[in-house]
């Protein structure tokens, strides 16, 4: 189902995105990576964490890792991962196609700054073998992400 929300948001919001799916998978950055011929910190990796009562989504370069002191910096507490049933539940995603792309639910979603060192940058589009190419300012844009500075 999530694929196809992903095709329904594209067709919606930006028809020329066309979603590349893969036989190989591209659950994880390194596996993304090799499927679609980038390098790592191209993958615009997608994670789900809740500050408080609030999830959201927190979109990076493939390698970066969420940096605990620029993130509280950045929303007065530390972020929580959440599990891969509550992610699936709230971005109608499984882990391994989580993107910013057709969600279930309405969730604020950041840009790490890490994505703008790439003119093209590789989101997973809503399964563990599908994804889109875009640049990190487009993709920003199509989703209302907020800019942000929280990896290392």
């Amino acid at each position: 189902m999530s694929l196809d929300s992903v095709k329904a948001f594209f067709a919606d919001r930006a028809p020329d995105i066309v979603i590349i799916e893969t036989e190989a998978s591209s659950a994880t950055v390194a596996e993304a990576a090799d499927a679609h011929g980038v390098e790592p910190d191209q993958i615009a990796k997608t994670i789900c964490v809740r500050v408080g009562d609030q999830a959201m989504l927190v979109v990076t370069a493939g390698m970066r890792r969420l940096d605990n002191r620029k993130f509280k910096d950045q929303f007065a507490a530390k972020p929580r991962m959440l599990g891969a049933e509550d992610v699936a539940s709230l971005t109608g995603h499984p882990v391994g196609g989580v993107c910013p792309f057709g969600l279930a639910t309405v969730l604020p979603i950041y840009c790490d700054t890490s994505l703008k060192a790439y003119g093209e940058v590789v989101p997973a589009a809503g399964s563990t073998n599908s994804a889109i190419r875009i640049s990190p300012e487009r993709m920003a844009e199509l989703v209302g992400a907020t800019w942000v500075d929280v990896c290392n």
